[in-house]
């Protein structure tokens, strides 16, 4: 039995894609949907709102159940109205302004049909952890940049550190040019390593849920950062102390661009 399970495990996970070619067909039944003009822009900002909500409302709770507050990195902190409705009015501002135009633009001079495979499950695994190899080193150097230049730092990034203790809606709160910067990285990646149309839509998703994550206040037993072994994955504590500190911490997930370069700082001392 324990052989026919290892084969069978083989041949999902080999290149013959029959693992994720159900999803795929499935996907591909709303391919009109999926090749609209209109759906880069409203997948991502679905996504992120939809990553944001359950935090939202955590904080909402927050202040009636005490047994939530043993998880908030600023236990005294609830984000207001008045901090929550500029950023999400800001998000939505940019999407609608900028990023549904520049998405506009790129679907009128490559509209391309989808491929009738699905990738292999290994594949899949192998862009999406590349992807977030290349973007943790790309927004680590943008970042080590935008703090070390004063203009920059002025210019571009002062507005995403306007609020210093983090909440999941303040994930997007930021420039412009960050916004733009942030979207360059992902669509050079997934371009140089060739993803397939369902590994670029699995990155969007585990990239904007990190984020969020990381910006949420909270820390969780299944926080990602406690799921990743030998201290490889910053976390919540991590990003806190950057947007708290300013001179440390610049990498978005992992930690070792920061402890090779000797920005890293514990959030425990160590």
């Amino acid at each position: 039995m324990s052989n026919y399970n290892a084969s069978e495990f083989q041949v999902l996970c080999s290149p013959g894609r029959l693992f994720l070619q159900p999803l795929w067909d499935s996907l591909r039944a709303r391919e009109a949907l999926l090749l609209s003009p209109f759906f880069p822009a409203a997948f991502s900002i679905c996504t992120y709102l939809g990553c944001c909500l359950p935090f939202v409302l955590l904080d909402v709770l927050c202040p009636w159940v005490p047994a939530l507050r043993r998880h908030k990195i600023h236990p005294d902190f609830a984000p207001s109205a008045r901090q929550l409705l500029p950023c999400l009015a800001q998000t939505l501002y940019q999407h609608a302004v900028f990023v549904f135009p520049v998405t506009l633009l790129h679907w009128a001079r490559s509209p391309a049909p989808l491929p009738p495979e699905a990738p292999g499950l290994l594949e899949l695994v192998r862009h999406v952890g590349c992807c977030l190899l290349l973007f943790d080193a790309e927004f680590f150097a943008w970042h080590v940049l935008h703090h070390r230049v004063p203009w920059l730092y002025r210019t571009f990034h002062k507005v995403h550190h306007q609020n210093v203790a983090s909440f999941a809606l303040a994930t997007q709160y930021m420039s412009v040019w960050e916004l733009f910067s942030l979207g360059f990285f992902h669509l050079l990646n997934v371009t140089l390593l060739e993803c397939h149309p369902l590994t670029v839509l699995v990155f969007n998703v585990i990239n904007i849920w990190l984020s969020v994550e990381d910006h949420s206040g909270y820390d969780f037993p299944w926080s990602t950062h406690r799921l990743v072994p030998f201290g490889c994955y910053g976390g919540v504590e991590h990003h806190d102390l950057h947007h708290s500190q300013f001179n440390c911490n610049f990498a978005p997930y992992f930690t070792h661009w920061d402890k090779l370069l000797g920005t890293f700082r514990s959030a425990h001392g160590k």
